[in-house]
Parts: C-alpha cells; sequence; structure tokens
C-alpha cells in the first residue's frame, strides 16, 4: 500500500511541476489553486509512504517520477526537445526507481 501511495504522490508531483508553467509567476488564480493543491497533496503523501518505506528510497522514487513524468510531459505540452540522449538518461532514471523497488 505504501508503494501505490507513493507512486500517487509522485504523480501529483508532475501535476505541480507541470502547473507551475501555467500559473504564470503565481499570478493566475485558477493554475495556481490547482498547483498548490497537488504540491500539498504531494508532500503529505509522501510523508505517509515514509511512514513504512525508507527515507532514500522514498524520496529516490518519488523524486525520479515527477523527473521523468515532468520531461515526458514538458516535451508533449511545451514542445521541449527529446534528444536521443535525454531518453537514454530517462530510461537510467526509470531503471533506478525499478532497481530501489526491487531492492526495498
Amino acid at each position: 500500500m505504501a508503494w501505490l501511495i507513493l507512486l500517487l504522490a509522485g504523480l501529483l508531483e508532475i501535476v505541480w511541476a507541470v502547473g507551475l508553467k501555467y500559473t504564470a509567476g503565481f499570478t493566475k488564480p485558477w493554475p495556481s489553486i490547482i498547483t498548490l493543491s497537488a504540491m500539498i497533496a504531494s508532500f503529505v503523501l509522501l510523508g505517509h509512504a515514509l511512514r513504512t518505506l525508507p527515507l532514500g528510497v522514498a524520496y529516490s522514487v518519488w523524486v525520479g517520477i515527477g523527473v521523468v513524468g515532468t520531461v515526458i510531459f514538458g516535451a508533449w505540452l511545451f514542445d521541449e526537445s527529446l534528444s536521443l540522449w535525454k531518453i537514454v538518461s530517462i530510461l537510467l532514471i526509470l531503471l533506478g526507481i525499478v532497481g530501489l523497488k526491487l531492492t526495498s
């Protein structure tokens, strides 16, 4: 159950990271409310997952999910470039997340 909570926390990290782009420096109310809500929920869920999971593993997985998702959504929504090396790097992060899960 802690892993599922951590996954949800990571997905919400993607929401708030992408949401930051839409807030225009927190000058747009609705994107700002959504972004701040996702931030709070993500941190609360991470804290809940940390009751069971080791800190280093949970935090690394949470950040990894956020990094990979943010890069993918940045490319999709904002036409940010995805070079071969960026894709290889994302795959290495995913491999690290899987490795941390398998060894915990």
